[in-house]
């Protein structure tokens, strides 16, 4: 079937609308909108193929799914699983030991210094391990500061992000754009094709990151803390012995009887999380019941039915203050999920974690909120931090744990394990070859990764863990998308428009609006969607206003790249979303004016830069 040309540049300019719409709306998961964009692609180009003059079909089943096999995507991919190799190597532990030794002497200093390394490293290793990495870092310099974690989590998100933007392989959206280059038939990026530009942008971020952004930032406490000490409220974990008093106590109206003047927040029944209202549940021997009460009630339900008053672990400032008979015994702790982590998409039932880590969950912070469902039914996500208590032995294992973070952990205790050596070497030499263009990215990349599994890095297991199926599922679908924007011409017509709309802008003018539309843009949808949906849109926009077509793709990749305002934006913000307690209206206080800085810093500098 034939279709005018107008139609096909309707139907996809539509497709882009509404996967922005679902991307923002995220009632969809981005994996699910991904294929369907796909799919719709496919089927529309099947039934109306868009034919060249001399009849092949320009955007055919194997063009539309070229995406999965572009080179850069699978370079992206590779550097996913070296980053992946440094974590499990331990091989950042040796610039972590550094700040942990700093930290108890001039603390104020090794923050400042933290986040430079943090900028630094993120320019050739991808931000998620970093981020991961220095969490718990930058949660022992807050205590030894006797500062508030959250006046440090987003700063260090936004440093992380902030290096990104100074290399290609600094962040897998300039991997994306560099690729989208390479499919519009231009040279693709270099990798330290704008690092002067983006370096210039980052300390000037920076500054506004170290001495501005805290100023900007509530001051709350961890779960841990809020949930201990309450007001005037204190927590305590009672057993259900076979011969007590609580066999088969009932509740009215979530009240038990037998416990007077306590509050029962939860009964934890073998893998079996029950919140209240507890109708219909008797208590049986073996139940462990997590309860809140002022100290004297407290004092004497501990006394009455045996068990343990619950303090925050690594807290100072509760060590000893606790009931006099079990204060030290039992604490809680806050553990987050880290990216490939085995436990993602595994609930709390499955994964077993009382029997597995003698530790009880008492409760899932996701995004900053607090989970309202049973524990047991929520399949966990990269980011989430679980509240939890048990000994204190038990909850220290933690900080040996690759699935799981423990919050505020001295960084002392970071492993330094025999191969980070070499995961050191190869991936420096990777960057080595690749940077003086010895070997393509994709190539040295892809080599980096296989040297580190065969030197033992890491494992196949580890390192299939270390894939983001996000990533593979977005980018395959939004290359899908630019390629039917090009094809069509839609890109050009979005660009024509754009540049009729600013009035025939000189070239300066037109950077800067294009650079504040992929701003605004990328912090309501996934930065690696916006890059590659907007460079087609770029190039074409150049092309219209005279300029070199590598400008504006260099102007949408250091936009994309801010992803400030919002947590969704970029994963590094819903990583410390959690260990920072944040809301959604938080990062639009702290980061929006960080984006209002950088484009006003592109404004001025890029035109100088570029010669324009």
């Amino acid at each position: 079937m034939s279709v005018p040309i107008e139609l096909h540049q309707a139907v996809v300019l539509t497709l882009l609308g509404l996967a922005i719409v679902s991307f923002v709306w995220e009632r969809i998961s981005l994996e699910l909108t991904s294929l369907l964009l796909l799919v719709t692609l496919l089927l529309w180009f099947q039934i109306a193929p868009l034919e060249a003059p001399d009849g092949t079909a320009l955007l055919d089943p194997e063009r539309l799914l070229s995406g999965f096999a572009n080179p850069l995507l699978l370079a992206v991919l590779a550097l996913l699983v070296m980053g992946q190799a440094m974590v499990q190597t331990g091989a950042l532990s040796g610039l972590a030991r550094i700040y942990g030794g700093l930290s108890k002497r001039r603390p104020s200093l090794s923050v400042a210094l933290g986040f430079s390394g943090v900028l630094v490293v993120s320019a050739f290793l991808n931000n998620t391990p970093v981020v991961v990495m220095f969490i718990p870092i930058m949660q022992t310099l807050a205590l030894h500061l006797r500062w508030s974690t959250s006046s440090l989590m987003m700063p260090l998100s936004f440093a992380a992000i902030l290096g990104g933007m100074t290399t290609v392989v600094g962040s897998s959206t300039n991997m994306l754009v560099s690729s989208s280059l390479r499919d519009l038939d231009l040279p693709a990026l270099g990798i330290f094709e704008f690092t002067l530009l983006g370096a210039t942008m980052a300390a000037v971020g920076a500054v506004y990151v170290v001495f501005l952004l805290p100023k900007l930032l509530p001051h709350r406490t961890g779960m841990a803390g809020t949930l201990v000490s309450e007001g005037k409220q204190f927590m305590a974990e009672i057993d259900v012995q076979s011969s007590g008093k609580l066999i088969g106590a009932r509740s009215l109206a979530g009240i038990f009887r037998e416990l007077p003047d306590v509050t029962v927040r939860m009964i934890q029944r073998g893998e079996l999380s029950i919140l209240p209202p507890f109708d219909d549940v008797s208590l049986a021997a073996g139940d462990v019941l997590i309860v809140a009460a002022t100290r004297p009630a407290l004092t004497e339900a501990l006394r009455r039915n045996g068990g343990f008053m619950l303090t925050p672990d690594h807290d100072p400032l509760e060590q000893g203050h606790g009931d006099p008979d079990k204060v030290s015994e039992r604490v809680v702790a806050e553990v987050m999920i880290a990216p490939a982590s085995r436990m993602i998409d595994q609930t709390i039932d499955m994964v077993g974690f009382r029997r597995r880590f003698g530790c009880l969950v008492l409760g899932i912070q996701r995004r900053g909120r607090m989970a309202r469902r049973r524990i047991g039914d929520i399949r966990l996500e990269a980011g989430d931090v679980l509240l939890i208590a048990g000994r204190r032995g038990a909850v220290d294992a933690f900080s040996q744990k690759s699935d799981l973070i423990l919050m505020t952990w001295s960084t002392r205790d970071l492993p330094q394990l025999q191969r980070a050596p070499h995961a050191i070497a190869i991936f420096l030499a990777t960057i080595a070859v690749a940077s003086t263009e010895l070997l393509p990215i994709s190539v040295a990349a892809i080599l980096g990764a296989v040297v580190m599994l065969a030197m033992g890095c890491l494992n196949l297991r580890q390192a299939i863990r270390a894939l983001d199926r996000t990533v593979v599922l977005l980018v395959g679908a939004t290359l899908a998308l630019g390629a039917a924007m090009e094809a069509t011409g839609a890109a050009a017509a979005v660009a024509h428009g754009l540049v009729g709309l600013m009035g025939s802008p000189d070239p300066a003018w037109g950077m800067a609006m294009m650079f504040g539309l992929v701003a605004l843009t990328t912090n309501l949808i996934s930065n690696n969607a916006c890059a590659v949906l907007f460079t087609p849109i770029g190039v074409n926009m150049a092309i219209n206003l005279g300029i070199d077509p590598v400008i504006m793709a260099i102007t949408v990749l250091l936009a994309a790249n801010c992803s400030f305002a919002t947590p969704i934006g970029y994963q590094t913000n819903l990583l410390v979303m959690g260990p920072g307690h944040y809301r959604f209206a938080d990062f639009i206080r702290g980061g929006l004016p960080l984006v209002g800085l950088m484009w006003l810093t592109f404004s001025l500098v890029a035109p100088i830069y570029f010669g324009v």
